[in-house]
């Protein structure tokens, strides 16, 4: 596992546009179907990464929380599924069905929708305002596997609250860090 920290999409991008298939419901879902009026999390994913399993409890109850506040949220999955079977839409549906995740888990076959973010690692995260601005993109918290770090999700947190309480997201953010998206 080679660690791969995100690119940072510049600050202010509009939502790329996309349109996938959630792996529970087999319904087509889009960002702007996601747009809500606090702002949206869209969360680069896979199954089998160890920074995101990891994280995955953490992130789960954040958003547990935060979707109760308003927000949405979304995880998706670009990974090449013919050298890693495992991140296939069928073991995303498993997964998220055990993990009971309160967002959609979308496949992105094409890896156009992570090259539009430029996404490059599992976990990565965005966070998008009311109007679908970029105002976060980066880690979830200093933690990683091994690093003895808490798990808190607390810079993500902090993105989130600023937004609540309709105050400027910090500019100092830091990449998110994982696997790299698995390229066909």
């Amino acid at each position: 596992m080679a660690l791969t920290e995100s690119n940072m999409l510049e600050l202010g991008t509009q939502a790329p546009y996309f349109k996938l298939t959630d792996v529970v419901s087999d319904e087509m879902i889009s960002i702007d179907d996601l747009r809500s009026d606090l702002g949206t999390v869209v969360m680069f994913w896979c199954n089998h990464c160890p920074y995101v399993l990891h994280v995955t409890d953490q992130v789960i109850e954040i958003a547990e929380k935060y979707m109760m506040k308003g927000f949405n949220f979304v995880a998706i999955s670009s990974n090449d599924i013919e050298k890693y079977p495992q991140d296939g839409p069928e073991k995303m549906r498993i997964l998220a069905e055990e993990k009971n995740y309160p967002f959609p888990y979308l496949f992105d076959e094409s890896q156009n929708v992570a090259k539009d973010y430029d996404a490059a690692c599992t976990p990565d995260f965005y966070v998008f305002d009311r109007n679908l601005e970029l105002v976060y993109r980066g880690q979830l918290d200093g933690s990683r596997p091994g690093n003895n770090v808490d798990l808190t999700g607390e810079d993500l947190i902090e993105a989130l609250d600023a937004l609540i309480l309709k105050k400027p997201v910090k500019l100092q953010q830091k990449p998110s860090a994982g696997c790299n998206i698995k390229w066909k």
